[in-house]
């Protein structure tokens, strides 16, 4: 088999496990396998490489500036600051309701942004921010589609992942139930070997070493 490189040679790939070539009706429904799997470990594949780094900045010529739009690949929040005041001081997460809460109680004066919320594919602040501040964001990201990429950080560090999890999407559809073992363990082999990996990159290969309290090295 040759190197999976790219969204072509995956589906190559998958169509060579499967010993389909000839099933052009099958081989036009891979790319929809690949989704399937991409859908799934954007919910459960937590590793650095998904982690990403954003900067915008507050218009406050626009109608509405306490509101900035989402990056597109946005999942989840990790963390936001203000990146161009002293100290670069973190916001607080508040729920919807208790931001409004907040700007009833503090009549909702103009000021430098305290708190934010996340509404819809827009990120809300308070207090109503009065200067073009720039806001610095780390955020959970999608992984990049390989329908619109040509490939992408993950097929390149574990294609194994992206076949086997690929061939198992393929298991339902071919109603080949005997197979979803095989696929799901070389599926769960891949995973489990690229979760080590991002541990073992996170702590610089060090082994993590256990002192009691109050004890100093």
């Amino acid at each position: 088999m040759a190197t999976i490189a790219s969204a072509s040679d995956l589906i190559a790939a998958v169509t060579e496990y499967l010993a389909r070539d000839q099933d052009t009706t099958l081989i036009a429904r891979i790319p929809t396998f690949i989704q399937l799997f991409e859908a799934k470990m954007n919910r459960d594949l937590f590793v650095r490489q998904m982690e990403q780094r954003a900067t915008t900045t507050v218009d406050t010529t626009s109608s509405e500036p306490e509101f900035i739009s989402l990056p597109t690949d946005f999942q989840s929040m990790r963390r936001i600051r203000l990146s161009s005041v002293d100290n670069k001081p973190h916001l607080d997460f508040k729920s919807g309701t208790q931001l409004d809460e907040y700007r009833t109680s503090s009549g909702s004066p103009a000021g430098q942004p305290l708190f934010f919320t996340i509404m819809g594919s827009e990120i809300e602040l308070a207090p109503t921010p009065d200067a073009n501040y720039t806001i610095e964001m780390v955020y959970r990201q999608n992984i990049p589609a390989l329908a619109s990429n040509t490939t992408n950080w993950l097929l390149t560090a574990a294609p194994d992942l992206y076949l086997y999890g690929t061939l198992l999407e393929t298991a339902p559809y071919l109603k080949e139930d005997e197979r979803i073992q095989t696929w799901a363990l070389g599926l769960k082999t891949a995973l489990d070997s690229l979760n080590t990996a991002n541990i073992t990159a996170a702590f610089n290969a060090s082994p993590l070493t256990m002192r009691p309290s109050g004890v100093t090295p």
